[in-house]
């Protein structure tokens, strides 16, 4: 049996409202709707459009989330909390940070503009407080999951003390995504106790009620992956109806019915409600007689007095969360409730018109001539946003500084070693060698730390855990990997959902922003699954987390495994991949060299992410050809960091053969071959196709790079045709020729792979000998 973890701090509990209480809470509500809606309208209808493309935005979205997030921010959530809002909700997240102060007026003009309000929260680029970035169905979602453990870890490891809850305000239709379900049910989630998300339960997507989005089911299923869940349904107007005679008929006639017929009377009139409220049923009498007594305006409201937008309701279910287990409020709402578009099926992106809009005003006070006016200063309303305002300012994280990483272990790897085994031998050497950087990294795997050759740090530094574990194979001398959970542990395994696994990365590397904690992660995952987990980590990067992500094996020279194991477009990634630097190193020392650089990169507000991608083949590491001079050394090292060095030079040289990776192997060969035959080849060992590309750009005055790698490996005066070569697709070094515009060969995989041996699967794809041979003849002669 597992031990529960420490709970998290829990919030004091709000005191209960009084009614002046609640109509203050209901002005600031009311002003958070037109704040947002306003936003919207003036980027569609005010603000000059010459090229009359869709602005875009989402009135309806904000709406049915706007009484939920006055509720928590105004009423429960504390400095310490996070929060990430769904992405068509963005604007009412502007609004209530205006009305907290955090957020000029100047800027609410400005949603969608260039410099402007982002079309969903973005944390890099927003001018104001966002937790999390959010816009890729789902991901916003998650984020939380992964940010919570990420704190955790921070907090269990560097000793930070850091508290809070993370909330996710989801819509609905996020919960159709696969990858919230991996997530949800990954078994360290179960733990997390400060975990809180409030779904928006207004039934609709982008084009239609959903016919089957039942709570009932959403409830199972997180109950069943260990959530508390609570469900807020009716609001109290419903409720009280329901306590009158012919309210249980009422209650289970509308609990009957389809999300659609319900959504339909959204768009009644008190009329047609009296004709279709009742329905056929058994109840149908009972309910005419309840619905008799009641008038035309009361009825037209109770209709759409769901819970989600009561705040009374809503207060007492954030009171009710607990903090032994994750919580999840599932919150009936209506979509565009308050706005003349409430309840429509294609109001997801519908704009108000001005009348429509000037109506609005009129309902909540506000005044469409002056649309971004504060409350009157001396206001109820004002002076609970200013206390709130108070209550939660947050002091800036005191960054820690990113621990000094080392550029050089000095070891010199010989005999035969593969790239992926050097990966294992660097951790293990930097725990010795630079134990403070050794002590902020962090690893994570999906169930594949053996077979990735991690299993040696694992040794060492243990598995992470929240509580201390018993490891039950201590004494079994047979057992090679110990896994000892323990709070102090650096290494976290996941399930094998490589969505998770990256989606905890980008999270971890925001922790020098978010806590002030910088860590080291390094993600290890199978390379051709990498393409899985690419928006997400792209996303986490977009959002600031800086990690490593390392794909091994890699391409065909997994040749045993077929196809179906074998990467063709990963190693382009550095190359179209902003705020990442990819290298694919062919030796062990190069993977070290790359690697310290890639961690002396993170946790740092000029640093980035980093992509290796490493192999399991086994090379014969004096190929490298290292110098042994320490200024000779120094100089291939910076040039291995900088993206290509020159393994081999001939005087006279026809050709140059740039390879990159595995192939290296090959392309010495090749060089062999034709020296043999009087054809003399110059070899180029790349490692950063995209740091060249970049080199390249800026030589052209495209970009800010250092070009200087682009004189030493690829002189003017050695210019050659050119034979490139890759284990995958050969767009990722095809630019190379652009360098002094050579004729080139272009040498790499563009179909699906075959099993077989390496001899075989290199022939079947033309990157072997015979194939680079073939290439430079054909250029030469």
């Amino acid at each position: 049996m597992s031990t529960a973890p420490t709970a998290p701090t829990a919030p004091t509990a709000s005191p209960r409202f009084t009614d002046a209480g609640l109509d203050v809470l209901k002005q600031i509500e009311n002003r958070a709707l037109w704040l947002s809606s306003a936003i919207v309208h003036h980027a569609n209808r005010v603000r000059p459009n010459p090229s009359g493309l869709k602005v875009g935005g989402h009135q309806a979205s904000c709406a049915s989330m706007v009484s939920i997030m006055t509720a928590l921010w105004f009423r429960h959530l504390r400095p310490e909390d996070r929060v990430s809002v769904k992405p068509h909700a963005s604007p009412a997240l502007h609004a209530v940070n205006y009305l907290l102060g955090e957020l000029d007026a100047s800027y609410l003009p400005t949603l969608r503009a260039f410099g402007g309000l982002q079309s969903y929260p973005s944390r890099s680029k927003d001018p104001d407080p966002v937790d999390y970035s959010t816009g890729s169905v789902g991901i916003g979602a998650t984020a939380t999951i992964w940010g919570a453990l990420a704190r955790r870890y921070a907090e269990k490891t560097t000793g930070g003390g850091f508290t809070g809850r993370q909330y996710a305000l989801v819509g609905d239709a996020e919960l159709d995504e696969g990858a919230v379900w991996e997530a949800v049910v990954d078994p360290q989630v179960a733990e997390l106790g400060e975990l809180v998300w409030i779904v928006d339960l207004n039934r609709q997507s982008l084009d239609r009620v959903v016919p089957t989005m039942a709570a009932g089911r959403l409830r199972d299923m997180f109950a069943a992956a260990g959530w508390q869940v609570l469900v807020l349904k009716y609001g109290t107007l419903l409720e009280e109806l329901f306590a009158r005679p012919g309210g249980e008929a009422l209650r289970d006639r509308i609990d009957g019915m389809s999300n659609a017929e319900f959504q339909r009377l959204l768009r009644c009139t008190a009329d047609e409600l009296r004709d279709r409220l009742p329905g056929t049923g058994p109840g149908a009498r009972e309910i005419t007689g309840l619905l008799a007594d009641i008038d035309d305006v009361t009825l037209s409201e109770a209709v759409r007095n769901l819970a989600g937008h009561d705040l009374a309701a809503l207060d007492a279910a954030l009171s009710e969360v607990e903090d032994h287990r994750p919580t999840v409020i599932l919150a009936y709402t209506v979509k565009g409730y308050g706005l003349p578009t409430h309840g429509h099926p294609q109001n997801h992106s519908s704009l108000l018109t001005d009348q429509q809009m000037g109506e609005l005003a009129a309902t909540v006070g506000a005044d469409p001539d002056d649309p971004w006016a504060a409350f009157a200063p001396e206001s109820d309303a004002a002076r609970l946003c200013a206390d709130v305002a108070a209550r939660l300012r947050r002091e800036g994280p005191k960054t820690a500084k990113s621990p000094d990483v080392p550029t050089d272990i000095g070891r010199t790897p010989t005999g035969v070693a593969t790239t992926q085994a050097a990966l294992g031998r660097v951790l293990l050497d930097l725990s010795r060698t630079a134990p403070e950087a050794a002590r902020r990294i962090v690893t994570v795997s999906p169930d594949v730390s053996s077979s990735t050759n991690l299993g040696g740090w694992v040794n060492k530094v243990g598995v992470w855990s929240p509580t201390e574990r018993v490891n039950w194979f201590a004494d079994d001398a047979e057992t090679i990997l110990h896994w000892r959970e323990r709070p102090t542990g650096q290494h976290i395994e996941l399930g094998i959902a490589e969505t998770n696994l990256v989606g905890l990365l980008g999270e971890l590397g925001t922790t020098w922003s978010r806590w002030g904690e910088p860590l080291l992660p390094i993600g290890v995952m199978y390379d051709p699954f990498v393409q899985r987990a690419l928006e997400p980590w792209s996303f986490g990067i977009y959002a600031g987390g800086q990690s490593i992500l390392v794909g091994t094996p890699s391409g065909v020279t997994l040749a045993p495994e077929g196809g179906a194991h074998q990467s063709i477009t990963t190693p382009s990634l550095g190359i179209e991949q902003p705020g990442c630097t990819t290298w694919e190193p062919a030796f062990a020392l190069d993977t070290e060299w790359a690697l310290l650089a890639a961690l002396s990169r993170l946790g740092r507000p000029d640093g980035g992410s980093a992509y290796l991608r490493l192999s399991t083949r086994p090379v014969d590491q004096s190929l490298a050809r290292v110098p042994t001079d320490p200024a000779a050394r120094e100089r291939r090292r910076r040039q291995v960091v900088a993206g290509a060095y020159a393994l081999r030079r001939q005087d006279g040289a026809q050709v140059t053969i740039a390879a990159m990776g595995a192939v290296v192997t090959e392309a010495l060969a090749a060089a062999d071959r034709l020296e043999r035959i009087g054809i003399l080849a110059d070899v180029v060992c790349v490692t950063s196709p995209g740091l060249l590309y970049k080199a390249l750009d800026a030589r052209a005055g495209l970009g800010e790079a250092p070009d200087w790698i682009l004189d030493q490996v690829f002189p003017a005066e050695r210019a050659t045709a050119l034979v490139t070569v890759l284990d995958g697709h050969p767009h990722t070094l095809a630019f190379l020729a652009a360098v002094h515009g050579v004729p080139s060969r272009r040498l790499g995989v563009t179909e699906f792979g075959q099993s077989g041996s390496l001899e075989d699967v290199y022939r079947y794809h033309r990157i072997d000998a015979d194939s680079i041979v073939g290439a430079a003849l054909d250029l030469t002669e």
